[in-house]
């Protein structure tokens, strides 16, 4: 899947999950999100464990979100790696009020712009009759699926750039 394809894919789901270190071991929690000009923007409140470490602007996060039919076994999977920002900017914060409706109780007064750096995406396609099944990649017919996955990376690290699948410049890169 080419980086547009899975922002599309994410901005069609209306949640995910946010991976940040905290306290020196890995969290995750749900969140719901829009994508707003290829950023991923979140709501949280003031004394969340994600605004805490937003707030050390430029933080590596990752963020997940998938749609799988759990019954059919197909469906997909996009992950980002990127910066999280908090958005300070008044008329911002209050416009990302309006767009993103929290899911949970509490005053979500806090919102968090994760601009991606690294994504990569996934498709779970249907086996073939000649797959085994098995989930193996070196069992039955390998096409570039494994055990039912498609594997969606960008071109960019098999052309000799390095950084990840389908890189963009991020802050104080140059393009």
């Amino acid at each position: 899947m080419s980086r547009q394809e899975c922002l599309r894919l994410l901005a069609g789901v209306p949640m995910g999950r946010i991976v940040f270190t905290h306290q020196a071991l890995p969290a995750i929690r749900p969140v719901n999100h829009i994508v707003d000009d290829g950023d991923i923007v979140i709501r949280s409140h003031r004394a969340a464990a994600i605004t805490a470490v937003a707030h050390r602007s430029g933080v590596v996060v990752a963020y997940e979100a998938d749609e799988i039919d759990a019954e059919r076994h197909l469906g997909w999977s996009v992950i980002v790696t990127g910066r999280a920002y908090m958005v300070e900017n008044a008329a911002d914060v209050a416009r990302y009020q309006k767009l993103i409706d929290p899911w949970v109780a509490g005053e979500m007064d806090q919102v968090i712009r994760i601009h991606p750096e690294i994504i990569t995406g996934f498709e779970l396609v249907a086996a073939d009759s000649e797959d085994d099944r098995s989930g193996h990649p070196h069992n039955g017919r390998y096409d570039g699926a494994v055990g039912g996955l498609r594997d969606g990376r960008d071109t960019a690290r098999d052309e000799g750039r390095t950084g990840g699948e389908a890189t963009e410049p991020g802050p104080g890169r140059e393009a």
